[in-house]
């Protein structure tokens, strides 16, 4: 049922019961208000201790706390988002709260972290609404947060020591007029992104769940199949099913997962996913976990629906791979980010001269300044950071990321692809309609990348293997 389906007059025990006006809002009987703040047991609270990633989050206030001294700043987890009427997106805090707080799935809508400035230092509180006792009316009558409705919520002081941060009831924080807000404040913002440019043990070992629970979702796919198949819109079967995974094993996903069979696979961003998915079509799978951290994975598998893949698809495929494999060769501490891509464009431009489909020469089409034509087939890059965002760091400096260098403890992805849509006369026809992406998240370590998804098939004969063993 939806909040909206229960929502009641706010009133308070010792108010006199007014007419609502509303066809749909009833107002409480006396007798409901002299009796609904009474016969409750008490609620013992035992106080957990720190949090695992409690010191991580610490460190990493501790350098925004070093990067603007004397400065009070102000994080927000953000709010609940209108999805129509008077229903709400399910709510999800701001990624640097997150990052910041260490407080992920189970924190408060308008919460604030701050840091006050003081002496040479700051001290930083945790701002959110407190849990309301049952002689309120917020227990009773509020369908978003009031307990009755949505369950128990926090405490302060369990979350402080949860946290191991101060806290404070919400009501208590004022604003100030030279507050450095994120969001607001383009300073701040783009240092919180680029904090993450860079991940902790804590951050690695989550995104290794991230992937080990997006794999699961991928042999779930693959075992409904057939039920995929089955379906005239097999493609939300394939997104029901990960889902279940993802929600199952973690909190969501970390983005809308792209199912797209046939030539939907050549739609970069395909999220309707409203068609068939036919034998002897591939079937591009975009999909990522978000655990409970709010870490998310961002894998890509394409898959032959009978799975077999043609001769084509096989050629296409392992051209993709072979891309992957030569920005994987070159992602190496100290290598510049772009690299990684430059890499990845070569073989593209290469095999797409080799094919015929390009109206110059591989190395024409590379040239910086002239060429490009290759990007037909692949206007996307090759590779984004990843973390507690799907493209994490977002806000970073261009120095910092794309023309940044790579160094141990960054996670990125290595997602080349080609796409020949359905209605491009560039290619020949065997070519149309054939769009397919191969995606990895990459772990740099001192020694070099590790491919933290190598575990999930890559190869069209792993591939193959795969899907056979899954539905034997």
């Amino acid at each position: 049922m939806s909040n909206a389906e229960h929502d009641v007059v706010v009133e308070t025990p010792d108010t006199t019961v007014a007419e609502e006006k509303s066809n749909r809002k009833q107002p409480f009987p006396q007798g409901f208000l002299d009796t609904i703040s009474t016969g409750w047991a008490e609620r013992p609270e035992s106080m957990p201790a720190p949090r695992a990633q409690a010191p991580y989050a610490a460190a990493r206030r501790d350098k925004v706390s070093e990067a603007f001294p004397g400065k009070r700043i102000v994080v927000p987890s953000g709010s609940f988002k209108q999805r129509s009427n008077d229903t709400d997106y399910p709510f999800r805090p701001h990624s640097a709260f997150v990052h910041l707080t260490g407080w992920a799935n189970e924190s408060e809508p308008d919460s604030v972290l701050v840091f006050e400035p003081k002496d040479d230092r700051h001290v930083v509180t945790l701002y959110f609404r407190e849990r309301a006792d049952r002689t309120t009316s917020e227990f009773y009558s509020d369908a978003t947060i009031g307990e009755f409705w949505i369950g128990a919520r926090p405490s302060l002081a369990g979350v402080a020591a949860d946290l191991d941060v101060a806290t404070a009831h919400i009501d208590t924080f004022v604003a100030g007029d030279d507050d450095l807000v994120v969001e607001e404040s383009d300073e701040l913002t783009r240092f919180v992104s680029e904090l993450r440019l860079v991940k902790d043990e804590f951050e690695v070992e989550e995104m290794r769940t991230a992937v080990a629970v997006t794999a699961s979702g991928f042999d779930d796919i693959i075992r409904d199949f057939d039920r995929a198949i089955a379906h005239p819109r097999g493609e939300r079967i394939v997104e029901g099913v990960f889902h279940q995974r993802a929600r199952s094993d973690g909190h969501w996903e970390g983005y809308d997962t792209i199912a797209a069979s046939g030539h939907h696979a050549c739609y970069l961003h395909w999220t309707r996913n409203d068609g068939a998915v036919v034998p002897g079509d591939l079937i591009l799978i975009d999909a990522g976990a978000e655990i409970d951290s709010l870490y998310t994975a961002d894998i890509t598998r394409t898959l032959p629906v009978n799975g077999k893949f043609s001769e084509v698809q096989r050629r296409v495929y392992e051209t993709v791979l072979e891309a992957a494999d030569a920005a994987f060769a070159v992602a190496k501490p100290g290598v510049k980010f772009r690299a990684v891509h430059e890499a990845a464009m070569q073989v593209i431009a290469r095999r797409t001269a080799e094919w015929g489909v390009l109206p110059v020469t591989a190395e024409e089409a590379l040239d910086a300044d002239a060429g490009g034509q290759h990007r037909r087939y692949m206007v996307h890059g090759t590779s984004h950071h990843l973390g507690i965002d799907v493209h994490d760091c977002a806000q970073a400096r261009r120095e910092m990321y794309y023309d940044g260098v790579l160094e141990a403890g960054m996670v990125f992805t290595i997602e080349p692809g080609l796409y020949f849509q359905i209605d491009d006369l560039t290619v020949p026809e065997e070519l149309r309609g054939i769009g397919v992406r191969i995606e990895d998240d990459i772990l740099m370590t001192e020694d070099g990348a590790v491919n933290l998804s190598a575990d999930i098939p890559r190869t069209a004969d792993e591939v193959e293997a795969w899907i056979a063993r899954l539905q034997g």
